[in-house]
């Protein structure tokens, strides 16, 4: 019994004093949010980290290089004669690589009807998407000239392949690659970003990639400014370029101004006004932009 006893030892750790001698520290938790409130940014309607139609350098989430943020988002774009839904979700990890996936459903309504479709056809696609950090930190170098640099790829799976063909696309699946560039500047509380993207997506691949008009890679500007207008709560702007590769469908480039709301770092709503140009050789389709993303 006393050799038992010797061989066990009891130690006790009082709530905030250090760890008993001998014994690990705790890990740090997994999935950390240290960084600033609103650096996440949004989900766009294709699911990378960033604006509402444009993605940013910056990584989804709020996770340091320590850990691992996770996000989920639901998008409604409610324009003139069509509307857009889009779902998904994403992953940063270390504040290094960004991974996510939206699925879109693109409701044509009664414009439908009109194109020989169907009353409210419904094109829908899936967007794999990876983000890598190259260089430079948007958040923490505020004494750096240097942009944080993040290079994304975006796989897209059209789910209508015989129709897009039929209406002139050359395929129904395709990659995009993009360059993104992201400056805080905190003094004046303003983000700018610029985004160049390799492309050949007929309105966003909503309508094929390719066609008889073009089948390049065509490289096409997206840029965004933002302005914190308080902790929680920023305006901004963005403008995204557009290859215009069907003849039946000219195609225009696409804007909005919004408001986004972080009341936390679990969750932010954003409310715009979107013009998306012409879609489908109907008049140009603007209206109300509405998400709502969460995240640990």
């Amino acid at each position: 019994m006393r050799f038992l006893a010797r061989m066990v030892v009891v130690s006790f750790t009082l709530p905030g004093s250090a760890p008993a001698v001998g014994q690990p520290e705790a890990a740090a938790p997994l999935f950390d949010r240290g960084r600033l409130l609103a650096t996440g940014g949004v989900s766009t309607v294709e699911g990378a980290g960033g604006g509402g139609l444009v993605p940013w350098a910056l990584i989804t989430g709020y996770a340091t290089r320590d850990g691992v943020g996770v996000t989920g988002f639901g998008t409604a774009v409610v324009a003139r004669d069509m509307n857009l839904y889009v779902a998904g979700a994403g992953i940063g990890l270390f504040d290094r690589v960004e991974l996510t996936y939206a699925r879109q459903w693109f409701d044509t309504r009664g414009v439908g009807a009109k194109l020989g479709l169907g009353q409210g056809y419904t094109f829908e696609q899936d967007v794999v998407g990876a983000k890598l950090r190259l260089l430079g930190d948007a958040v923490y170098a505020q004494d750096s000239w240097l942009p944080q640099l993040s290079l994304g790829a975006q796989y897209k799976i059209n789910h209508q392949e015989s129709l897009v063909r039929a209406l002139g696309a050359a395929r129904a699946q395709d990659a995009e690659f993009y360059l993104a560039a992201s400056k805080l500047l905190l003094e004046h509380s303003v983000l700018l970003n610029g985004t160049v993207r390799l492309t050949r997506a007929n309105q966003f691949g909503l309508l094929g990639f390719g066609g008889d008009r073009g089948d390049r890679y065509q490289p096409q500007f997206e840029g965004s400014v933002v302005w914190l207008a308080s902790r929680d709560l920023a305006f901004g702007a963005e403008y995204r370029t557009k290859p215009d590769n069907l003849s039946f469908a000219k195609e225009g480039d696409a804007w909005d101004l919004f408001v986004a709301w972080f009341p936390s770092k679990h969750a932010s709503v954003t409310l715009a006004y979107v013009d998306l140009g012409p879609i489908a050789g109907q008049r140009t389709q603007n209206g109300v932009y509405l998400s709502l993303q969460v995240g640990f």
